[in-house]
């Protein structure tokens, strides 16, 4: 089986490509030649795939981000109805179509709509918040030594976990819908941030803080049917420190 990985030099696409070993992989990004906006050099690296995985990202996350899913989604599926590809696979986000008030979610609903709608059979893997991002989460409202985060329930997962998820999908038959991944706990995300600086700064809940003062609910937590991944935020923390 030949799996082609657009994004393949990223934190999820670098270990999915090397979790796929036993096929015949290739990753296809900006750095070999290959320009997904405008199509540059997709018709020779999706020529004789099998699977085309999407994990490319817009480079913002306001109201920008539409367009760029728009374009890309459109282009992918074109090159690879006519390449042949029989499956395709986009990562995306658990609950994203239950947080209208963020721009990047709805356009992560985008992506999600254009594929389903598209001609080339589909897998669309929702995953949870994962642990690299934690400490960027953390900057966004930090004041000196006090960070401002909301009770917003999460279930974090690592990256790691996360390419194991798409590289299991990706290997496997369409599955013409969706599944959910989260991480083994759920954490308010200010109890998340007091683990993540180990008393180095005071935490302290303001429900209108950052991009996840937007999220109503614990809709960014797994629905029922999730599957869960094994490594713990806190083993996490203990091997990446």
């Amino acid at each position: 089986m030949k799996i082609a990985v657009l994004g393949g030099t990223g934190l999820i696409g670098s270990q999915v490509v090397k979790l796929l070993h036993a096929h015949e992989t290739v990753s296809l990004s900006p750095s070999n030649g290959v320009d997904l906006l405008t199509g540059e050099g997709l018709d020779a690296g999706l020529k004789g795939a099998d699977v085309v995985v999407n994990l490319t990202n817009s480079p913002t996350f306001d109201e920008a981000s539409p367009a760029f899913f728009q374009a890309t989604m459109d282009t992918m599926l074109a090159a690879a109805k006519h390449a042949g590809v029989g499956h395709a696979v986009v990562l995306s986000i658990v609950g994203v179509d239950q947080v209208p008030d963020l721009a990047y979610y709805r356009a992560k609903v985008l992506q999600e709509d254009i594929l389903k709608a598209g001609p080339v059979p589909y897998s669309i893997v929702r995953v949870t918040q994962f642990y690299e991002f934690v400490n960027a989460i953390l900057s966004w409202t930090t004041d000196g030594d006090t960070v401002r985060l909301p009770a917003t329930p999460v279930q974090p997962m690592a990256s790691a976990d996360v390419a194991a998820a798409v590289a299991s999908v990706a290997s496997g038959a369409p599955l013409q819908g969706t599944r959910n991944y989260a991480g083994p706990e759920v954490f308010t995300l200010d109890e998340l941030g007091r683990i993540a600086v180990a008393g180095s700064r005071k935490v302290v809940v303001d429900p209108t803080a950052g991009m996840f003062g937007a999220v109503k609910g614990d809709v960014l937590t797994g629905p029922a049917g999730s599957v869960l991944s094994a490594t713990t935020f806190r083993e996490w923390l203990a091997l990446t420190s």
